[in-house]
């Protein structure tokens, strides 16, 4: 458990009160992102203020009205589920780059570009970010940024999120080997011939066309037939 002077403030507003108390950042986070399964040593201090900078403390019974209750473990469970939670300089450095990859990552697998129908490279994305100087919110999900994101960068990368039909066609001594993939992908209609090959139909995005193929090539040593529809 950390210092008071390396704790952090976690808040909680109910009925025009608002509430403080000391939690070390590295636990709090850990037990909010259930990497943590309990509350201990997440508590620095056993105090509820009403303006911990200030030393001042909350009222018993503004606790007890808000909270209903004043053991300050169920008053700590309550605010890390349902109060604010602040960052450190170094958690929100971290958590904004997470966030970014995550963004990334999902452009690199669904949008593509549509003057060659191939997906933008991940150096390319990450210039163009940085070109755009997006602020990447920490607390949003990644998706959520997505919109206003793809907004700023059509000007620098012209982007497409369609989907593309693939027609597959697996020989039998790899067919069982290679189903569970093609289901992880989708698949949208599916066939087995009289000698055993799977024909199937998936749909994905366009992005993710080089991995699909490169996962059927290294599983069949190559011998796989695909066609986009």
């Amino acid at each position: 458990m950390t210092t008071l002077d390396k704790a952090i403030l976690a808040t909680f507003d109910k009925a025009g009160k608002h509430f403080e108390i000391y939690v070390d950042p590295d636990a709090a986070y850990a037990y909010i992102e259930k990497r943590k399964p309990d509350l201990k040593n997440i508590l620095v201090s056993d105090e509820v203020y009403e303006d911990a900078r200030k030393g001042e403390k909350a009222k018993p019974s503004d606790v007890q009205k808000a909270f209903g209750t004043t053991d300050i473990m169920l008053i700590l469970e309550h605010v890390l589920k349902d109060g604010v939670v602040q960052l450190t300089t170094d958690q929100r450095k971290k958590k904004v780059e997470e966030r970014r990859k995550q963004i990334v990552a999902i452009l690199l697998r669904e949008a593509i570009d549509p003057r060659t129908n191939l997906p933008h490279t991940q150096l390319r994305l990450e210039n163009a970010m940085e070109q755009t100087k997006f602020h990447v919110d920490p607390f949003k999900d990644p998706r959520e940024q997505l919109d206003a994101l793809v907004k700023e960068l059509r000007p620098l990368l012209p982007m497409k999120f369609d989907k593309v039909r693939i027609a597959v066609r697996v020989p039998a001594q790899f067919a069982n080997k290679c189903y569970g993939t093609l289901k992880g992908y989708g698949i949208q209609r599916e066939e087995w011939a009289s000698n055993g090959d799977l024909m199937a139909v998936v749909e994905i995005f366009g992005g993710l066309q080089g991995e699909f193929y490169d996962k059927l090539n290294k599983m069949t040593g190559g011998n796989v037939e695909t066609k986009i529809l």
